[in-house]
């Protein structure tokens, strides 16, 4: 039998050190794609994604490398696609903002905010009408809360009780703007709890608080109670697209960012790991076959071909 801790250790490393490697060779101009990289919010990803079910349903916003590992684990694939080239999972089509993996149940992305939450609420309506047991976990950053589809999206979830997860990955920033820059209200889940939904919320950077909370709303989902609005706060470590930080740009501190390094998911989640019992060579076991992994993962992504442009418009809506 796997090891929660231990599975959410695995899972939150390998994310962490893709993109501390995607960090790294970024600068190159290998990398055929913008990013934004999910480094401090491990823990939600992880969390969510373990507790749901292989054939459940994930939607997600353009900060999805977490989403897309997590749920598939296919470090050959996403370098690929990070590198444009004919390994990647759309052969670099997506590049970085559009990654999804539908075989392993992660829908889509988009690079436009909020846009994926109105395909999950589709999503959500026809499992419950097929009766089929799945879930559907759309997630989406604070700034997607300042959309109208979303209060469009949550009252109809909520209206018809759909099997919906609704995950708002708070960072209290949309780019560069805070939250009472653009909110003229104190709390969103206040507002949120005036639905026929229930609210869960948390500001741990503890993967397994995230699993439980996760699994608790999930059972208010399948006693029919109708969807579930996860409130989860965290603090996004590098700039808003790209790899650097950003500290001196005036709109947030340093500070900040040493308040929420020293509970960072992935230190708390190996500390934790060793107060458990487990030895530190068996760690490093975990650690050592993800940069394995990975390592291997960039050399074929670096040795692969560039898809011909004969293939330009394939598989692409015209």
């Amino acid at each position: 039998m796997k090891d929660t801790n231990t599975e959410l250790y695995r899972a939150m490393y390998l994310i962490r050190m893709c993109e501390e490697k995607i960090r790294v060779h970024y600068p190159s101009d290998k990398l055929k794609t913008p990013v934004h990289l999910c480094i401090g919010l491990e823990a939600i990803v992880a969390g969510v994604i373990y507790s749901l079910k292989s054939d459940d349903q994930v939607f997600g916003t353009y900060r999805n490398h977490g989403i897309y590992l997590a749920k598939s684990g296919n470090t050959d694939r996403f370098f690929g696609e990070m590198f444009g080239k004919v390994t990647g999972e759309f052969q670099g089509k997506a590049g970085s903002m559009h990654l999804s993996a539908p075989e392993n149940g992660f829908m889509g992305s988009s690079a436009v905010v909020g846009t994926t939450i109105p395909l999950s609420l589709g999503c959500s309506f026809v499992n419950q009408q097929k009766n089929n047991g799945r879930l559907t976990a759309v997630f989406f950053g604070d700034g997607a809360t300042d959309e109208g589809v979303f209060w469009e999206s949550l009252n109809f979830a909520c209206l018809k009780k759909l099997p919906l997860m609704f995950i708002c990955e708070d960072n209290g920033l949309a780019i560069h703007s805070n939250t009472s820059e653009r909110q003229g209200y104190r709390s969103i889940t206040d507002i949120v709890n005036q639905f026929d939904c229930h609210v869960i919320q948390s500001e741990s950077t503890d993967p397994e608080v995230i699993a439980d909370l996760t699994e608790k709303g999930i059972s208010q989902i399948h006693q029919k109670n109708g969807p579930v609005f996860f409130h989860f706060k965290y603090y996004r470590y590098l700039e808003h697209v790209g790899i650097n930080e950003d500290f001196e740009s005036g709109y947030r501190s340093r500070e900040e960012f040493e308040h929420w390094h020293k509970i960072d998911p992935i230190n708390l989640q190996r500390a934790k790991l060793i107060k458990n019992g487990l030895k530190e060579s068996f760690i490093q076991e975990i650690e050592n076959a993800a940069i394995d992994k990975i390592e291997k993962s960039i050399a074929l992504a670096s040795q692969a071909p560039f898809p011909p442009d004969t293939d330009l418009y394939q598989n692409v809506l015209v």
